[in-house]
């Protein structure tokens, strides 16, 4: 099949775009004849796996494969080796290019692939076709910006995904990023009928994001000092630990899940006050936060989730942080304690270049200017 260019825009303009970058693959001659979606596979894996992961040095893979060298498995990744190669030495590398060379990936046999990085309908159907007959088992790690609707609160794995009038669309961006993911989902599915886990995550957070839309909170409030707060402290909030999805999702590919998964959280209501307030105690600083009425700061130009992350008002957004997870937490999905996040997450900022250009969050100079 000929290829097309993939053109990447920011995802600044869709608030769940939590850049996701990642991969992987499996081991079994012949696969299982095709099945209920939510019914677990004939097969699990109890003991060491073979495990492809697409990707693997980034954000999500990164820690899939750490939770998964943790867990006794036998890792290989194929990625451009263009992001941090010199991870994980101990494990099998292989080359290629999802958009045309899948060569690497021709002949073998794995237990498990996991397809974190797949963005555009025609590249992930290309892997999953390709890799149908090589493993038992396939996971798509999605997002919740699939679904059509955030403007009421409680969606669930049933409720209506975006689509697209003209589905030949590659061009990701804020408008086309959420219904191309539920276009990739189903492509998934359609090569592996039966076999496949797709993970819809909300805002993924912790040690090693690429987006600073967490991580500029614990950051700005070890600074110390006034803190521009958007809102109300009680502006709902809900994040997943990218370690919690890394060892929650192995868990799952290991007793052979299929499916689909919100994954977000915490079990309980979170709230933007709450994240202030954990970031203030873990760091011990002196912070103090003036929380800012929302129409001056969207009539100041100041841009939500982007500029202050988790902050999104208006009605069409309403449900970003309520979205249901009760599937996923009856599946086995559990949270460490906030402050661990921050805690950890703070840490890892703090070895980063003084010069770090943030992705996001509040330059000081702004900050201060529409503090005054």
């Amino acid at each position: 099949m000929p290829t097309r260019n993939l053109k990447t825009q920011s995802f600044s303009d869709r608030p769940s775009q939590l850049l996701l970058f990642y991969r992987v693959i499996l081991e079994s001659p012949t696969p299982p004849a095709a099945q209920s979606l939510d019914s677990p596979c004939p097969f699990g894996y109890p003991s060491s796996m073979k495990l492809l992961i697409l990707g693997g040095t980034l954000f999500v893979g990164r820690s899939l494969v750490e939770a998964a060298l943790a867990r006794g498995h036998e890792v290989t990744l194929f990625n451009r080796g263009q992001h941090n190669p010199e991870l994980f030495p101990q494990v099998e590398k292989l080359r290629g290019n999802r958009d045309g060379d899948l060569e690497a990936l021709k002949g073998r046999q794995w237990d498990a692939a996991v397809d974190t990085c797949g963005y555009v309908p025609r590249i992930v159907r290309a892997s999953a076709e390709l890799l149908a007959g090589a493993v038992n088992h396939y996971t798509f790690i999605s997002t919740i910006s699939v679904y059509a609707d955030f403007s009421r609160p409680g969606i669930n794995e049933d409720d209506p995904v975006g689509k697209l009038e003209d589905e030949s669309v590659e061009e990701v961006n804020g408008e086309t990023y959420g219904p191309l993911k539920a276009l990739c989902e189903q492509a998934a599915e359609a090569a592996m009928p039966g076999r496949v886990l797709t993970v819809r995550p909300g805002l993924i957070v912790g040690p090693h994001d690429p987006t600073d839309r967490f991580t500029y909170w614990p950051w700005r409030v070890a600074q110390g000092g006034q803190v521009l707060a958007p809102g109300r402290p009680d502006h709902q909030a809900q994040i997943i630990d990218v370690r919690d999805l890394a060892e929650w999702n192995l868990r799952l590919i290991e007793a052979g899940q299929t499916g689909l998964y919100n994954a977000t959280g915490p079990d309980y209501p979170l709230t933007l006050g709450q994240v202030l307030d954990t970031s203030r105690q873990v760091s011990q600083s002196d912070a103090t936060f003036t929380w800012v009425d929302e129409t001056f700061l969207l009539a100041a130009g100041v841009q939500p989730w982007i500029e202050l992350p988790l902050w999104l008002p208006g009605e069409e957004y309403a449900g970003l942080h309520h979205v249901e997870v009760g599937k996923a937490v009856a599946a086995g999905l559990t949270f460490r304690p906030l402050p661990d996040t921050v805690r950890d997450t703070l840490a890892w900022a703090q070895t980063r270049p003084a010069d770090h250009q943030w992705r996001a969050g509040l330059p000081p100079e702004r900050e201060q200017e529409l503090l005054k």
